[in-house]
């Protein structure tokens, strides 16, 4: 899927506010990060940051939802006969390569992401994930009376494991997340036997 000249520049206006908002945020702190200070570092309009975000929380934690965003986008894509845990690990795989982080970025994300102002909107972040990985879980599991719960519960499942993921690798400064991810799935299937 080519994206147009239009949809480039937004994106590239949202990752601009994105990476204002971080950088201010590690400088000056997120309690005195302003909607203000972030669309004037990214020399944009109050009014242009509102209509790419709802409030300075959103700006900050624009990569965790992108990425999450991502993933299910790249699950939803992989071929109908795949398992779902083979859709999973491949559009990890996949995932993994497009979102190479600059090390100076991630240093300031590393410390800003847990910071407790921003939880409520990190946990909003997730659950809407959530929401979208279970309806892709869904489309892969045969059809049953339960297959509804099981595709929320697998969701649920795997998105605690990408959480715990991510943040290993950040602390840890791994790259290897994709081989992580098995881990942690193989942990996920022993530790209820």
């Amino acid at each position: 899927m080519t994206i147009g000249l239009r949809e480039r520049k937004k994106a590239a206006t949202r990752q601009s506010l994105h990476d204002a908002a971080v950088r201010l945020a590690a400088e000056h702190g997120v309690e005195h990060l302003t909607v203000e200070a972030i669309a004037d570092a990214a020399t944009v309009s109050r009014r242009t940051f509102s209509n790419y975000f709802a409030s300075k929380e959103q700006a900050l934690l624009h990569h965790d939802s992108a990425r999450t965003v991502r993933l299910v986008e790249l699950i939803r894509a992989r071929p109908a006969e795949e398992s779902l845990m083979t859709a999973v690990i491949r559009a990890a795989e996949q995932h993994s390569t497009e979102f190479a982080a600059d090390p100076a970025q991630e240093e300031h994300y590393r410390t800003l992401r847990l910071h407790p102002a921003l939880l409520p909107e990190l946990v909003a972040t997730y659950a809407a994930a959530e929401r979208d990985l279970a309806e892709a879980a869904e489309e892969r599991l045969p059809a049953g009376p339960d297959t509804p719960l099981r595709a929320q519960v697998l969701a649920a499942t795997l998105l605690a494991a990408f959480r715990v993921v991510g943040q290993t690798a950040l602390e840890r400064r791994e790259h290897d997340v994709v081989d992580l991810l098995r881990q942690a799935i193989g942990i996920t299937r022993e530790g209820f036997r």
